[in-house]
C-alpha cells in the first residue's frame, strides 16, 4: 500500500513498521504525525536515534547498556558487591532499581536460552559472567530471569553452570501478583506461590 505515498513517506512508514509492536496503520498514522512536528522536534528526535545507535555499548562488566564504561551501577562503591541478581535484559536492571530494594551488583545476560530460536548459551553474556565469579568475592547469585519456559530453562543451566563455585544461588520468588485474586491465577502460578510461601 505505500506504492501510492511519495518516497519520503513511505520510506518513513516502512521504518517505522520495523519497530516491534508496531503494525502499519499504526505506522502510517506515526509517519503523518511526524509531517506536523516541528522541525526542531523531529531533528532532536533524529539526534536521539543516532545517539543510541552510536553512544550505547555495553559494560565491560556487568554487560548492561552504558554510555560509559564501567557504567553507574558498577562504579557505584556503596553497592554490596558479594551479590549478583542475573537478568535476561536491561529493562529488567531498570524494573529491580525502581523498587529500591535492592543494592547488589547485576549481570545482563542478554537473552535466554531459548532452542526453537537457535539461541544457546553461547550467544548469551555467560562467560562473562564465569569471568566475574572467578575474580570477585561473589557470595550469592540471584537468577531473576522470568517465569517462563526459556527463563526457567536459563535458570535451570546457570545453577547448574555455577555450582563448581560453591556459592548460595537463589531464584526469585514467583506467584500470584499483589491484588490479585486465586479465582484467575492459573495451575502453574498457584504451584509456585505454594512453593515460595513463607512463615508469617
Amino acid at each position: 500500500m505505500q506504492y501510492y505515498y511519495p518516497e519520503p513517506i513511505a520510506k518513513l512508514i516502512d521504518g517505522f513498521s520495523k519497530l516491534p509492536g508496531i503494525g502499519p496503520k499504526t505506522a502510517q498514522r506515526l509517519a503523518f504525525y511526524a509531517i506536523t512536528m516541528q522541525e526542531q522536534d523531529v531533528l532532536d528526535l533524529a539526534k536521539a536515534l543516532v545517539h543510541v545507535k552510536k553512544d550505547l555499548h555495553y559494560c565491560s562488566v556487568c554487560q548492561n547498556i552504558t554510555d560509559v564504561d564501567p557504567c553507574h551501577i558498577c562504579q557505584d562503591k556503596t553497592r554490596d558487591r558479594s551479590v549478583i541478581c542475573v537478568v535476561q535484559d536491561p529493562k529488567d536492571v531498570i524494573a529491580m532499581e525502581r523498587t529500591r530494594e535492592f543494592n547488589g551488583m547485576y549481570h545482563v545476560l542478554n537473552g535466554v536460552i531459548s532452542p526453537m530460536e537457535g539461541i544457546g548459551p553461547e550467544e548469551l553474556k555467560v562467560k562473562e559472567l564465569l569471568v566475574r565469579l572467578g575474580d570477585e568475592q561473589v557470595k550469592e547469585l540471584i537468577l531473576a530471569t522470568n517465569p517462563n519456559i526459556e527463563g526457567e530453562a536459563t535458570a535451570m543451566y546457570l545453577s547448574k553452570l555455577v555450582k563448581p563455585f560453591g556459592l548460595k544461588v537463589t531464584r526469585i520468588a514467583h506467584g500470584l501478583p499483589v491484588g490479585g485474586d486465586l479465582e484467575y491465577a492459573d495451575e502453574v502460578t498457584l504451584t509456585k506461590a505454594l512453593e515460595g510461601r513463607r512463615e508469617l
